[in-house]
């Protein structure tokens, strides 16, 4: 069983909105928008996964 603060792995929907402006000013539109891209496809990624992502 998970405890609070253990670390997933991946990105979820519940982190990225609840870190959204953190996400938008530290890394841009361009990276909240991958984000969000990732989450609507249902595809298991990584922050940095998303961070490295070709443009």
């Amino acid at each position: 069983m998970q405890k609070p603060g253990d670390v997933q792995g991946t990105i979820t929907s519940k982190d990225v909105f609840l870190h959204s402006f953190t996400i938008l000013r530290l890394w841009g539109p361009a990276v909240y928008l991958r984000c969000l891209r990732a989450i609507a496809s249902r595809r298991r990624c990584t922050f940095l996964g998303v961070l490295a992502e070709e443009r």
